[in-house]
Order: structure tokens, then sequence, then C-alpha cells
């Protein structure tokens, strides 16, 4: 067992760390080492995208060129809001393959609904532009594989919007796990909770003339439009979105994942169900999933969409104590008789180092070099899957821990991929 590092030289290295960490990205922000080449952007899904478009339009070097919604009002405002801090107005457009066929646009921000994430992906890929997809970074498991196979194919750089893999707090954190800090670590544990409300029974009705609603379904087979699915509601319905799981529990996931040194599990286990409002909502409101994986180790995590109380982000449990981790990247280590050692503070989440690391791969023409590349976000988005179609087929999914694919169950690897709008089928 590693024993725990003096409090004295822990402090010391990690105000090191963190003084090296935030000096490079303040003289980046400040302009001393503002890249000479210009990166020219598209976003699309302006919920999000919104604060993505203002952020990339910061950067030194950065031209926001489109700002992409079939919702004309949120295009419309988020290219004012550009015009407003001094960005060139963008155009404000509904057809992100606008952006595809501007041979002078390097890169497509997609925070579109979550059925959008892969087959834009792989289309901006295709079309020859990096990619800076939000989480998860596909709507189903085949999706992220061929995600990550468009990526290696056209040699594209493709960074998940997992932005805590970019805070200099997390990152501290992990490399002390790495170092053994607590020792080997066997166990981690998530949460996350919220107080959401019902969402009703929606009412067939019109579709709003400031909607494109054609362009909103996208590669999803069609739907009537109703009132209570739009413009957040969508990630409560299997069809385009992935429940809390894929909503939120991704972020806690991947760092767990990280922290634990592990790839994809060998046994997935979920309880839950809809257990507060009796309404339209089809994913859990209460969840709690256990990912098994070799070499003795375990991840859990528990999802209460409509209960506050007792809310935590991540806990390591090693053999020679535990680490608390907080969302900003603030992290405490405990002996093994839970007596805390240290605690180091952390002001930053991530956002902004996340999106210089993307425009670092861009200019520096090394897509690998990702913080969450894209296959980093698959591994970590298909947990997501895993713990909804265990949730979904009431049964244990036995994994095979060369690539997660589910062994013996061909009702459940039905869920492995879905149908699409003809037409819209993604191809690599």
């Amino acid at each position: 067992m590693t024993s725990l590092l003096d409090r004295r030289e822990f402090l010391t290295r990690s105000a090191v760390t963190g003084a090296i960490a935030s000096g490079a990205l303040g003289r980046y922000l400040a302009g001393q080492d503002a890249p000479s080449k210009r990166v020219v952007v598209g976003v699309m899904g302006l919920s999000r995208g919104r604060a993505l478009a203002l952020n990339f339009a910061a950067q030194p070097g950065v031209e926001v060129r489109y700002v992409c919604d079939p919702d004309s009002t949120r295009a419309g405002s988020c290219a004012e809001a550009l015009r407003n801090v001094g960005q060139q107005t963008p155009q404000a457009i509904a057809d992100f393959r606008r952006i595809l066929d501007d041979p002078e646009v390097d890169a497509l921000i997609c925070a579109a609904p979550n059925h959008w994430h892969a087959p834009a992906t792989i289309m901006g890929c295709a079309a020859g532009k990096h990619m800076y997809v939000e989480k998860p970074c596909s709507h189903n498991p085949h999706e992220g594989e061929l995600s990550v196979q468009a990526a290696r194919k056209h040699r594209r750089a493709v960074q998940m919007g997992s932005q805590r893999r970019s805070g200099p707090g997390t990152i501290e954190a992990m490399h002390k796990l790495h170092e053994g800090v607590i020792g080997r670590v066997y166990l981690v544990r998530a949460w996350y909770n919220n107080l959401r409300g019902s969402i009703g029974i929606g009412k067939p009705t019109a579709v709003p003339e400031h909607l494109d609603y054609e362009m909103w379904q996208g590669p999803a087979p069609r739907r009537p439009y109703l009132d209570n699915r739009i413009p957040y509601n969508w990630h409560w319905f299997w069809h385009w979105g992935n429940g809390e799981l894929g909503n939120n529990g991704v972020h806690t996931l991947d760092l767990c994942r990280w922290g634990l040194g592990v790839d994809y599990p060998v046994r997935v286990v979920s309880s839950g169900g809809r257990y507060r409002w009796a309404d339209d909502q089809e994913t859990p409101d209460t969840q709690t999933v256990a990912f098994e994986f070799e070499g003795n180790r375990q991840i859990t995590w528990e999802g209460l969409s409509c209960n506050r109380h007792g809310a935590g982000f991540i806990t390591f449990y090693g053999e020679g104590g535990a680490l608390d981790l907080e969302s900003n990247g603030t992290y405490t280590v405990f002996d093994e008789r839970d007596k805390e050692v240290v605690k180091v503070p952390s002001a930053s989440v991530g956002e902004t180092e996340h999106v210089v690391d993307f425009l670092q791969a861009i200019r520096n023409d090394d897509p690998l070099r990702l913080n969450a590349e894209i296959e980093t976000g698959h591994k970590s988005t298909l947990l997501c899957h895993l713990g909804n179609i265990a949730h979904r087929t009431g049964r244990t999914l036995n994994c095979d821990p060369a690539n997660g694919h589910i062994l013996g169950d061909d009702e459940a690897m039905q869920f492995w991929r879905r149908e699409y709008a003809n037409g819209w089928e993604p191809k690599v």
C-alpha cells in the first residue's frame, strides 16, 4: 500500500501544478501566446450552445461564423449576443449543413439534442470539419462506435464536452489517485440530485411558427408534435434522449472511470424507475446503477431527479483511505481512519480550458492529444447506455471487457442501435 504524501509536500506540489496550469492559460487568454492560425467555427444547438459560442468567440484567433438552431428565436438571440460582445455578427441559420458546406469552416460545435450528437459528428468529420460534440457523444452504443471510426478515417479532432477533463483541480486529483495517494482504488461512488417537477401529459398542438420541427427531428423517426417535449423535456424520452444517466450521469461516470483506471465493464445492474410523478416521462427519475470491472473494481451511480437531499459528487475508496472530489475540482483526501489529511481548493470546472485544448489540437494538427478525445468520450458514454439498457430490460448485463458489448442476450443487444428517418442513417 502506498502511504499518504506529507501534508507540506502535498500542498507545495499542488500549488506548483496549479500555478503552472493557470499561468499558461492566463497568458493564452491575455493574447501573449495568441495563435497565428485563425479557426473558423459554427455552433449547432443554442441552448447549451449559446454559452459555447460565447466562449469560443472569446478565444484569440477564433471566428464564430454561424449560429444554428431550428428555433429562429434562439438563433437570432445568440447572433445578437455575439455582436454585443464585439464578435462580428454571425449568420443565424436553421440547417447545420450550411456550415458543413462552407470550405472555410474548420470546426462544428454540436450542442443539439442527443439524437443529433453522433450523426452530426459523423457528417462533420466526412465534410473535413473538426468536432466539439456535447455529452453524451451518442444516442446509442453503435453511434459511439461509428463516431470513433469517423474520427479515425478522416483524421479529425473530435472532443466530447466533458469539460472537467480539462479542469486543473480535477487533473491534479486524478494524478494523485494514480500516484497512489489512497492506495489501490477499488470502489467509486457518484451522485446526481435535482428537484425536477412533473412534465405533465402532452397534448397535440400546432408547431410554433419559430420552430422548424422537421429539422429538429433530423435523424430520428418522425413523431407528432406535443406541447411538453420541446425545448427541454425530450431528455426524458428514449426516442431522443438518455434520461438523467445520459444527461448528467455521464459527467461523473467519466471521472469515475478515469480515476479508477478502467475502460469497459464486465457486469452492469440497474435498479429504479418512475417513482415521483405520474406523467409522460419514460426514463427513470430514481435510479442506482452498479458497474463491475475486472480486478475487483466497481463504480456506482445514484441519480435522484426529484430530491436534492444528500447530493454529493464523487468519492474514491482505496486501501489507504478515500478522496472526495467536488464538481469544481476541489478535492479532499482522508486517511484509512477517515481523518482529513488535506483539502485542495479549486475554482475552475474547466470550461475554457476544454475549449483551449480543442483549439490547440486543431492548430497543432494533433487530433489524438485531446483531453476528452472521442474514444475516451465513447467509453464513458457507453456506461450510460449500458445502465439504461439494464434498466429497460430489467436484467443484469454481462459484458465483454474488450469492447463493452453485451454477451449472451440478443434482446438486450437490440438496444445497441436505433432506427433512423429515411436518408439520415449515419454511415462511415
